[in-house]
Parts: structure tokens; sequence; C-alpha cells
């Protein structure tokens, strides 16, 4: 007995040293070497793993750079231009300096101006939520109010305010990653050009019912109107399925268009506030 369990372990031991022989050998023979720019620029990122640059986290980011070597394709929105400089710097090319961008809520339908109809006793999840059914309120398009973009947020830059039940966003603390943007299924959240000490203009309204129906909805709905494309000299807003957009690309920040919108559906951010008689000239 005691011989054929000397021979049971003599046969395993001979037989794991073969094979971890021929898996040495497989090994070198298929070692791939892997360039070391690529743990040059990892060691660069920040470390948020985020996403917003398109990558499945900053090592992925870090191999297609080096293999595209194409940083104004790949950029990394945490980072920003400074990390940017010093990416191109290991790559030996030329830094692409890019505007920086913030998440803006595109929904002012606060619980005062848009009460709910329907009661959702459900997971606490807009996701959840909206594979269900469209709202709890009358608007099929507004925010759902269960923080799933608070939730993804890695800086810690989005709180949901219990007063208006719609996430608020600290644009110091944004880094601009998007991961709020995929992660609101209605699409309430987008990313618009941080502007010039922070300024900027952007319809708080996705609602693509007709004007009547989405202002019964909602009293801080977008009807649709028009007068805002109108007002606008530099051809920046379109009405296109019942709701104004306003193209940050071409937008000049006049805030012509804020004061022709019966509603106040759009929002002026971070402007310095005026004595009245200037502000109408």
């Amino acid at each position: 007995m005691g011989k054929i369990i000397i021979f049971t372990i003599l046969a395993l031991s001979l037989l794991g040293g073969l094979l971890a022989m021929i898996l040495h050998l497989v090994a070198r023979k298929f070692h791939v070497e892997e360039d070391s720019r690529i743990d040059e620029i990892e060691k660069l990122m920040p470390g948020a793993n985020c996403g917003g640059c398109g990558h499945a986290g900053c090592r992925a980011f870090a191999t297609a750079c080096v293999k595209e070597m194409d940083i104004e394709k790949n950029f990394c929105p945490v980072g920003g231009n400074e990390t940017m400089k010093k990416v191109a710097g290991v790559l030996g090319l030329e830094a692409v300096t890019k505007e920086p961008m913030v998440a803006v809520v595109r929904c002012g339908g606060a619980c005062s101006v848009r009460p709910t109809v329907t009661e959702y006793g459900g997971t606490a999840s807009c996701r959840v939520k909206a594979s269900l059914y469209s709202s709890d309120t009358a608007c099929p398009y507004g925010c759902l109010g269960c923080g799933d973009c608070a939730g993804v947020c890695a800086s810690g830059a989005i709180v949901m305010n219990p007063e208006t039940g719609l996430p608020e966003i600290d644009e110091n603390l944004c880094a601009g990653c998007g991961a709020c943007v995929k992660a609101c299924p209605k699409g309430v959240i987008e990313l618009r050009k941080k502007g010039p000490r922070g300024m900027r203009v952007f319809v708080s309204c996705i609602n693509k019912d007709k004007g009547p129906v989405a202002r019964k909805a909602c009293g801080a709905a977008c009807i649709g109107c028009g007068k805002c494309a109108k007002a606008c000299i530099h051809d920046a807003i379109e009405v296109t399925d019942n709701v104004a957009y306003i193209d940050f690309t071409k937008c000049k920040l006049c805030k012509k268009c804020v004061a022709e919108c019966p509603t106040g559906a759009i929002h002026a951010v971070n402007f310095p506030v005026l004595p009245k008689k200037q502000e109408e000239q």
C-alpha cells in the first residue's frame, strides 16, 4: 500500500513538472513584448477608470494612445489638458487643447411644477423604473428622480435635491467624464462646454409633445413656440419635434433667448447679475 502511494506521488510530481515545462515553453514562444510607454502613460492617468474616454479604464486608454498615436481622438476628460500634455510628451506628439466640458440637467420639472400622478413602489433605480413605465408624472420625458446618475459619479459631483426631485451638479467637481450621461435612461443629462467663467445657456427640457400637452404636464416645459430661435442672431437655436435646442458651438451667450422664453425653460448659468436697466439694453 505504501509503495503505491509513493509511486502515485512520484508520477504526479513528474507529470506536474512536465506540464510546467510545456507551459513555460509555450509562454516563451507566444510572449509579446509590450510597449513600455503604455506603463508610462497609465501612471499619468488619474486612475478614475470612468470610461469617459471611451475605453474600458485607464490601462485600455493608455494602450489605445500608444497603438493609434492619436491623442485628439483619445482624450482623458478627467485629467484634462494638463494630463494630455504629459501624454503627448511621452508619445512625442503635439498636445491638443480642448475646452472643458460639464454635465447639465436638461429637465426643469421640479416637484412643484411637475406633480406625480402615480405612485412608484419598486426598486429605486431610474433604469428599472424606465423599463416598467414611462414616468410617475404626466411628462414621459423628464427626470425619474431615482439618482442613477449620482450613483455612477466617481467625483461625487451629483446629489439629488429632495425638494425638487432633480439631480444637482457641482461644476467644480464635475470631471466631464460622461458616466452620468450613459446612466440616464431618459437622456436628460448632457455634456456641454463649460463656457468662459462657467457661463452657459441651455434649454432645460426635452419634452417632444406639442406645446399645450407639454405645458399641462410640466409648468417649466418648452412649448416649441420658436420665439427663442427667432431672437437668436447667431443661428444657434433649432426647434425640432416641438422642443428647442441650443447648439453650444454656435451660442455667443447673448441671452436674448432667455428673455423671450415664455415658460422659463431656457437656463442661463453663472452670469453676473446686472442692474435692471443695463440688462434691458
